[in-house]
């Protein structure tokens, strides 16, 4: 599980890269990307989002993301990528 928090945009996109290159480096990585903490997140979010879930794909695994916020379900909408990362409202397992 990767978790994220406060602001996700070119300034901080690199660092989200880095923790998800490491999340999706072995074989069938199995990655969750919690951004229910999330405050802004642009379209730099979303090619980092993008290139993590081909990188697990890649390697047998899969990406999901976690999201209970209606921001960031608009820009997945908007860009055609919601079919792609369909949110989870929570943790799996996780109870409301």
């Amino acid at each position: 599980m990767v978790e994220v928090s406060g602001e996700i945009d070119m300034a901080s996109a690199g660092l989200l890269v880095e923790h998800l290159d490491a999340a999706t480096a072995g074989p069938e990585p199995d990655v969750l990307v919690d951004l229910r903490s999330v405050v802004f997140f642009d379209c730099s979010g979303l090619r980092v989002l993008c290139r993590a879930e081909r990188r697990a794909r890649e390697r047998g695994g899969r990406l999901r993301i976690v999201s209970d916020g209606p921001r960031l379900h608009r820009l997945l909408r908007a860009s055609g990528l919601l079919k792609r990362f369909p949110p989870l409202p929570g943790m799996p397992g996780e109870r409301g």
